[in-house]
């Protein structure tokens, strides 16, 4: 297994990290594990992620917390929250750097996900 280069719980009141819910990030892999005696580990490759932003509501703030939303492009996870961390605004970015390393060495823009709605005349039917 790939080296990890970050690794955390999901934080309730006052920052303790008693829930079930660990995030773990590798230089290509994130993975977000749940539950205790029945267990679901979901991986999002970083290449897939599109995009990040931090949000820090003020009791989160004051416990040193945030939650990093990720909109991704992968089809089982979708969108997705990484709720409630320490040091978030550091590990937002160690994650974008990430993610454009992987970017970069599998080749990988983000055209090749955006969907293309424009009509195309010679498709249309209707068009005489």
């Amino acid at each position: 297994m790939a080296e990890i280069k970050w690794k955390d719980r999901k934080r309730i009141i006052f920052g303790l990290p008693w829930t079930f819910t660990k995030y773990s990030l590798t230089e290509d892999r994130l993975f977000i594990s749940t539950g205790l005696l029945s267990t679901k580990e979901d991986e999002v490759r970083l290449y897939r992620i599109m995009d990040l932003s931090l949000e820090r509501k003020l009791w989160q703030r004051l416990f040193g917390l945030g939650t990093i939303k990720c909109c991704s492009a992968d089809k089982t996870m979708g969108d997705f929250e990484i709720k409630n961390i320490k040091d978030s605004k550091n590990v937002k970015e160690m994650i974008s750097e990430l993610v454009e390393e992987e970017r970069t060495r599998k080749r990988v823009s983000s055209r090749e996900y955006i969907s293309h709605d424009m009509d195309d005349d010679d498709d249309d039917e209707n068009t005489h």
